[in-house]
C-alpha cells in the first residue's frame, strides 16, 4: 500500500510542510525511520531524531518549530499520537482483511447446539461447547476454549490458548490475548474448626462489555453469585488478577501484575499503575489514579485524584515523604552525632552537680 503525504494529511485534517507528493509504504519509529516510511514526533524528548531520520513523512504537532535544519515532509496536526494511532489502527485493519479467515476448521471441535454467526473463524484445535453463541465476525484461535451457555459478541477476538468457562458473556470487538482465563472460580474458603478450608461453590459468572482489551496471561474470576464485571472500554494488561465480583469501570485501566480483592468497584476512567495491590469490599471514585507498587486498603471517595505509596496515600503527601525517605541514612547519622553529645553533656552536668553538692 502507498499513500502521498497529501492523501494522509487530508485523511488526518492536517496540513503539509514540505513535499506533499512524496510517498510511504511503511511505519516506523522515528529512531528508525527511513525512506517511504511514515514516522511521528509527540514526546520533545525524541526531537533530536527529526533531524537525522530518513523518514519521508513525520508527524508533528501544529505549534511544533524546529530548531535544526530536517529533511522530512511534516504533517502538522494538533495531536500527533492520537493521529499516528489512528494510521496504525487503519494499517492493522488493511492486514487482518488481506490475512482474513473464516470458517471452522476440521480439526476444531464445535458442539452441534453451538450457535455461530456469519464470516467467522474457528482455528484447529478450538473447543467450543453446547449451547454456545458466536456472533459474526469473530476470530477464534487454536486451542482456545469456550464453555458451555457462553456468548460471545460480535467481531470479537480470542487468541491462541484463551479459556473461557461456562455461562460467561463477552461483548462485541473484544480482543482476549493468549492464555488468559475468564470465568475461573473465586477464591472462596471457608475455615473449619478442625483448620481445613471448605470450598465455596462458585455459582455466578463473568461479564466483559463492549471494547475491552484484555492482555496476556490474565485471570478474571467468576463472581461467588451475581456477576464479576468488565465494562465497556477498559484496557486489561498482562498478569493481572481481577477476583470474584469485583467491578471493573468503563475505560478505566490496569497495568501489568496488579491484583485486584474480591468484591472491589473501581470507578470509570481511572488508572491503576503496575504491581499495585487493592485489597477487597472498597470502592473507587471515578477518575482515581494509583501509582505503581501502591497499596490500597481503604475507599477513595473524592474523584480524579492521585495515589500513591504503600499504604497509599495522596501524591502531595508522597513526594514530601519521598524526600525524606532519601535523607533518611544522613538523619540516623546526625541522630546519633546528637545523641552521642548529649550523653557527654549529661554526664559532664551529672560530674559538674556533684562537685558542687561537695
Amino acid at each position: 500500500m502507498q499513500f502521498t503525504a497529501k492523501q494522509i494529511s487530508e485523511f488526518l485534517d492536517g496540513s503539509i510542510d514540505g513535499n506533499p507528493d512524496v510517498a510511504v509504504t511503511e511505519l516506523s519509529k522515528i529512531e528508525d525511520g527511513k525512506v517511504g516510511s511514515l514516522s511521528f514526533l509527540s514526546n520533545p524528548k525524541y526531537e533530536n531524531f527529526l533531524y537525522s531520520t530518513q523518514a519521508s513523512v513525520v508527524i508533528v504537532s501544529k505549534d511544533f518549530a524546529p530548531t535544526q535544519p530536517y529533511t522530512s515532509t511534516l504533517i502538522r496536526v494538533d495531536n500527533p499520537y492520537s493521529s499516528f494511532t489512528i494510521l496504525l489502527d487503519k494499517y492493522n485493519e488493511a492486514m487482518n482483511a488481506q490475512a482474513a479467515q473464516s470458517g471452522i476448521d476440521r480439526l476444531a471441535f464445535v458442539h452441534p447446539t453451538a450457535k455461530i454467526g456469519k464470516n467467522v473463524f474457528i482455528d484447529a484445535f478450538a473447543y467450543v461447547s453446547e449451547n454456545v453463541t458466536i456472533a459474526d465476525g469473530c476470530r477464534i484461535y487454536a486451542q482456545t476454549f469456550i464453555g458451555a451457555n457462553s456468548k460471545i459478541g460480535e467481531n470479537s477476538t480470542f487468541f491462541p490458548g484463551v479459556k473461557i468457562y461456562h455461562n460467561s458473556i463477552i461483548g462485541d470487538r473484544v480482543i482476549i490475548h493468549s492464555n488468559t482465563v475468564i470465568g475461573s472460580d473465586g477464591f472462596g474458603f471457608a475455615p473449619q474448626k478442625d483448620g481445613t478450608y471448605n470450598k465455596i461453590p462458585q455459582i455466578g459468572n463473568v461479564i466483559i462489555e463492549d471494547d475491552v482489551e484484555i492482555g496476556a496471561n490474565t485471570a478474571v474470576d467468576r463472581a461467588t453469585m451475581g456477576s464479576t464485571i468488565v465494562r465497556k472500554g477498559a484496557k486489561i494488561d498482562n498478569l493481572i488478577q481481577i477476583a470474584h465480583n469485583v467491578e471493573v469501570g468503563e475505560n478505566t485501566v490496569l497495568a501489568a501484575q496488579s491484583g485486584i480483592s474480591g468484591s472491589t468497584k473501581i470507578g470509570p476512567n481511572s488508572v491503576v499503575g503496575g504491581q499495585v495491590g487493592i485489597a477487597g469490599h472498597l470502592t473507587l471514585a471515578k477518575g482515581t489514579q494509583i501509582g505503581a507498587q501502591a497499596g490500597l486498603n481503604f475507599n477513595i471517595t473524592e474523584e480524579n485524584k492521585q495515589w500513591h505509596g504503600s499504604p497509599a496515600q495522596p501524591l502531595r503527601n508522597w513526594m514530601r515523604a519521598s524526600v525524606i525517605f532519601k535523607h533518611l541514612p544522613d538523619v540516623e547519622k546526625r541522630i546519633n552525632v546528637l545523641e552521642e553529645e548529649l550523653k557527654k553533656l549529661t554526664a559532664e552536668l551529672e560530674k559538674n552537680t556533684i562537685h558542687n553538692e561537695r
